[in-house]
This record gives structure tokens, sequence and C-alpha cells, in this order.
């Protein structure tokens, strides 16, 4: 996921996909507690989308006011 891509994308949109990834960072969080994590390499590519999609918000927020 591109950070050109997501500042294509509408506000909502951007929150509704913060919260999938962030469903799936939990889910990939106790799989790997329980011992059952294969898709390691998930993690940080879970934890950059949701950082580039924080910073679009956050530069969506400030160029509103």
């Amino acid at each position: 996921m591109k950070a050109t891509d997501l500042r294509a994308k509408g506000e909502s949109d951007l929150k509704d996909e913060l919260i999938e990834l962030r469903k799936e960072q939990f889910k990939l969080r106790m799989q790997y507690s329980m011992g059952q994590a294969s898709r390691n390499h998930e993690f940080s590519r879970i934890r950059k989308d949701i950082a580039r999609i924080k910073t679009v918000l956050n530069e969506q927020g400030k160029s509103a006011s």
C-alpha cells in the first residue's frame, strides 16, 4: 500500500481500513502467542500500513483546518 494511493481515499475509507488492519494485527498477535503464527513477516507490513494511514489522516486533518 502506497501513501499516494491512500491520499486519494476519503477519511471514512481510511478509518475503515485502519480498523481492519488493527483487527488483523490483533489476530496475528493471538496466533503468535499460541505458537500458531506462520506469517511472521506480516507483523511489520501491517505496522507500517497503520503508520501510513495515520500519517495521511493527520495530513488531511491539518489541511482541513
